[in-house]
């Protein structure tokens, strides 16, 4: 009886061995997959494009300078109607300009003790500002600003005070291209390096697309806008 409770504790203990054992088995092959499936590889991809702005904002100012306000301001209505219709006749609709409320500078309130006084003591200025999608006809129109100018009207500012902008309005409909191809570049960057560690490409384990970027291809064409996308994506690599 004794010897026969002998032989069932050891084959309960050599079952328990066996479990354990298979168990540990298990286990190894288990952390032997997980680790093989820590391997990744993280791949940039980038997604670059121009495209022609699509809306522009050009302001334009010009001053009037008098002793008389009354007169002044007659100047400043007769040059901004001729201002307008200059862009009209350009090519650009009535409702796409603009024109803001003056702004009057007294010289000499501004006079200080025996400084001498101006020729002139008002000097009053004006902003037309176009904001239009017809980018190309707008453009025209720049070029043959100097025509009024040659006519009398004198116009203020620079690029600093009065810069020109140009606006690209349709990113969200290239937007699905663009990171399409982001990513395209990005899994043939992995699949390379892959090839070259000897190892398969599996599938994304995580992916960031990064912000998207509008710049001017260059100071010479603002008009022009390169459009610029990188993804980032990880995968996972096994032998």
């Amino acid at each position: 009886m004794r010897q026969s409770s002998g032989l069932s504790l050891a084959g309960l203990g050599f079952s328990i061995f066996l479990g354990l054992a298979a168990l540990g088995y298990l286990l190894g092959q288990a952390a032997v997959q997980v680790k093989e499936y820590e391997r990744t590889v993280t791949a940039k991809g980038l997604s670059e494009r121009e495209y022609p702005a699509d809306v522009v904002i050009w302001p334009v100012a010009f001053t009037v300078t008098g002793d008389d306000l009354g007169q002044l301001y007659g100047e400043l209505d007769a040059t901004g109607r001729r201002v307008r219709a200059f862009l009209e006749q350009a090519g650009i609709p009535a409702t796409e300009i603009t024109l803001s409320t003056p702004t009057l500078t007294d010289k000499l309130a501004q006079a200080w003790g025996e400084a001498p006084r101006a020729g002139f003591r008002y000097v009053a200025t004006r902003t037309v500002t176009v904001y239009s999608p017809q980018v190309e006809a707008v453009r025209a129109a720049m070029s043959g600003l100097v025509e009024l100018g040659k006519e009398g009207v004198a116009f203020t500012g620079d690029a600093y005070q009065n810069p020109v902008e140009y606006l690209f309005t349709r990113l969200n409909e290239v937007k699905p291209d663009m990171i399409e191809e982001a990513t395209r570049n990005a899994r043939e960057v992995a699949q390379k390096f892959a090839e070259d560690s000897d190892s398969r490409l599996g599938k994304i384990r995580q992916a960031a697309q990064g912000q998207f970027s509008i710049e001017p291809r260059d100071t010479n064409n603002p008009h022009i806008k390169k459009v610029r996308v990188v993804s980032t994506v990880e995968y996972y690599l096994s032998d």
